[in-house]
């Protein structure tokens, strides 16, 4: 139960954050994408920002001996590159270009019940769906 109360915590924290940055509205990112005259360097800003306190809590993380919900921390050892990778970030970058939302500010969007942000979730949960299935 701890570990759920926790998720859920650390999910509020971050949907609020991505809120107050303004990283759920998807013309900042589309901006930030366009190098023109209409530049915004606020998502830069933003993952300099998450970095910066992220960075001291991993190593932290990675200190201890155990997570505190969990018996063993789930850190990825593959260090391949292989076209696997190579296509689903190429796929992540398409539909982040194209659409401005990344999953997390899109599902913090869809709370608007803005129809296009609505059907980008969907897009993204069908898209899920079909690689578990692949």
């Amino acid at each position: 139960m701890k570990a759920l109360v926790t998720s859920l915590f650390c999910g509020f924290l971050f949907g609020l954050g991505l809120i107050v940055s303004g990283m759920s509205n998807p013309a900042r990112v589309l901006n930030f994408l366009d190098w023109s005259a209409n530049w915004d360097a606020t998502l830069a800003f933003v993952m300099g920002g998450a970095i910066a306190i992220a960075a001291p809590g991993i190593y932290w993380a990675r200190k201890q001996g155990s997570p505190l919900f969990a018996d063993k921390f789930d850190i990825p050892t593959s260090t391949k590159i292989d076209s696997k990778l190579i296509f689903g970030a190429a796929i992540f970058g398409i539909g982040w270009g194209i659409g401005g939302f990344c999953p997390g500010p899109s599902i913090v969007g869809a709370a608007t019940l803005q129809p296009d942000v609505i059907l980008f979730v969907v897009a993204m949960l069908t898209g899920m769906l079909v690689q578990h299935w692949l």
